[in-house]
C-alpha cells in the first residue's frame, strides 16, 4: 500500500465560481502567474494512481504553480 497526498494551490473550481476574483488574484502570486485547473489537479492524482507511481511513497505532490518553491 501506497500513501501520498496532493496539496492543490488556488485552483478554479465550480465551488470557487462565486469567487472568481480572488482565486484569480492568489494565481497571480504564484510562480506560474495564474490558478490551476481540476484538470491539471486530477493529472497528479491520476499519475499517483497509476502503474507508474507504484514506487511513490510518503509523498506530497504540490500542484501550486510553484507557491511551494518560493
Amino acid at each position: 500500500m501506497t500513501v501520498n497526498a496532493v496539496a492543490p494551490g488556488p485552483i478554479h473550481t465550480p465551488g470557487t465560481d462565486g469567487m472568481r476574483e480572488t482565486v484569480e488574484q492568489l494565481g497571480k502570486t504564484v510562480p506560474a502567474g495564474r490558478a490551476g485547473t481540476t484538470a491539471e489537479v486530477a493529472a497528479a492524482v491520476a499519475f499517483l494512481v497509476s502503474e507508474e507511481a507504484t514506487y511513490v511513497n510518503g509523498s506530497t505532490v504540490s500542484v501550486d504553480g510553484g507557491r511551494a518553491a518560493v
